[in-house]
Order: structure tokens, then sequence, then C-alpha cells
């Protein structure tokens, strides 16, 4: 069921925005002393280990760092897609720059809050570096995004103003 800008229900905007919504849940639980490096290490290495076999202390702190980074772009990659998405649907007159660079905010903000947050855990550390990779991590996935529209999807980028 789609719905025209006139006509946009309640139930339109749920589904619009509780994307964004349950990403910053998920951010919001991921921020907390439960997924710290300490944490994380052991269920980390017991996944890697059973797909790739047996790996020294010294290789699996790197291995370990490596992971945690690659989730920072994965996943703020994923959280950016949901304000993309939803201000592509609560915005239709605008392209898709503006967009993106709506989504990069927010993505960005939502970074910012985490990184402050964390500085308040005694096993979490705040790093600014941190949300920076969350915002190459957004870039890199709506650029991907605006690839795939480009190339498979032309009209629906170049959407009538």
């Amino acid at each position: 069921m789609s719905s025209s800008a006139g006509e946009r229900t309640f139930g339109y905007w749920v589904r619009v925005w509780l994307p964004v919504a349950i990403a910053v849940a998920i951010i919001s639980a991921e921020s907390t002393e439960a997924f710290g490096s300490n944490r994380t290490s052991g269920p980390l290495r017991w996944i890697f280990e059973h797909l790739f076999g047996r790996v020294d202390n010294p290789h699996w702190d790197v291995i370990h760092h490596v992971l945690r980074k690659a989730g920072h772009v994965v996943g703020y990659g994923l959280v950016a897609l949901t304000w993309l998405r939803a201000w592509w649907m609560t915005l239709p007159n605008s392209g898709f720059l503006e967009d993106a660079v709506l989504a990069l905010c927010g993505t960005a903000v939502m970074a910012a809050a985490d990184e402050f947050h964390q500085s308040f855990l005694p096993n979490r550390t705040a790093s600014p570096w941190d949300v920076m990779l969350d915002c190459v991590g957004a870039i890199v996935m709506q650029l991907l995004v605006f690839l795939f529209l480009r190339l498979f999807r032309p009209a629906r980028l170049a959407r009538a103003a």
C-alpha cells in the first residue's frame, strides 16, 4: 500500500522511522559494558577459530581489533541506510545527495553520542577516531546504494522534483 504525500498516515510514519528507532536501540545496546572488548574477545575468538582454525594470542589481539573496527564500518553503514531510507521517504522532493547528507548527519550524531556514552563506562573507551570510522562506514554504504541505483534503477534515482 503506497501513500501519497497528502495522505500519510500514522502507520506510514511508523514504517518510515521505525527502522531508525531500531538502529538507535541496537547501537544503544551495543554501547554497554556487555559489549566491551574484554567481553567480546572470547565469543568472537570461538567463532573465528571454529571457522579458520587456532590462532595464537598476539595474532588474536590484532584480529579482534580489526573485527571490532570492521563492526563499526558495517554497523554504522547499515544505520546510515536506515536514515537514508527514512529521509528518502520523508522528503519526496529532495534528491539523493540531500537525503544522504541528512543520513550522514544522523549517523554522525548517533556515533558521537555513542562515544560520549562509552566515556563513562569502565571497560569502554571513547574515541573521535571511532566516530570518523563510523562516518566512513556510512559514506561507503551510501555510495554503494548510489552506485546500485545509478546502474540498476536510474529512474528511481532521478525521481521528479
